[in-house]
């Protein structure tokens, strides 16, 4: 089963993925999908608010974090990473339950890049907001390095997110029922 969708004007065959007995998803990977990386880069940065900074959680958001810096002429961009890496000098930490990861995630900031976004503004991206829980994880990082949030973008609003008023996305993806209709 699949979903099609429009993302600001480019079609894309989404899977239905199995969450639960009774909840289905559209899977929607950019890995590997140069067209919609750059489109939706592209798109996302027309309805983008003034920021200084562009931050995304680890891993899926990569592609469309690297894209926006580079269209934008940006020459630095922050990742919140799954956990520590040798290389830190330092972490913020905070933990995160998202809908699509088993059990409890961590996302950390290096403290070099903590005082970089310091008084900044910090427009934080996503591929897919859902239940808003690795947004939230990357605001409280933003918050406690004592960055400020400029906005809150993702290429889709997946279920309850499409009715929030404090994210900027491309398209809304409904959630499914087993049979691959859409969830009321």
């Amino acid at each position: 089963m699949t979903y099609e969708m429009d993302i600001a004007g480019l079609k894309r065959d989404l899977p239905l993925c199995k969450v639960t007995d009774d909840l289905y998803i559209g899977a929607f990977v950019m890995f590997g999908d140069v067209e919609l990386t750059v489109h939706c880069a592209t798109e996302l940065l027309k309805r983008a608010p003034e920021y200084d900074y562009l931050l995304a959680p680890e891993a899926k958001s990569i592609p469309l974090l690297y894209e926006m810096a580079r269209q934008s002429g940006a020459d630095k961009y922050f990742l919140a990473r799954k956990g520590p890496k040798a290389y830190m000098s330092g972490v913020f930490e905070v933990t995160v339950q998202s809908i699509t990861t088993k059990g409890t995630q961590r996302l950390v900031l290096d403290t070099a890049d903590a005082e970089l976004i310091r008084g900044k503004r910090i427009l934080i991206l996503d591929d897919v907001i859902s239940t808003g829980e690795s947004l939230r994880a990357t605001e409280t990082l933003v918050n406690k390095a004592g960055g400020i949030i400029a906005g809150r973008m993702a290429v889709l609003a997946e279920g309850d997110a499409q009715f929030r008023d404090d994210i900027i996305y491309l398209a809304p993806l409904p959630l499914f029922n087993p049979d691959g209709s859409i969830k009321e």
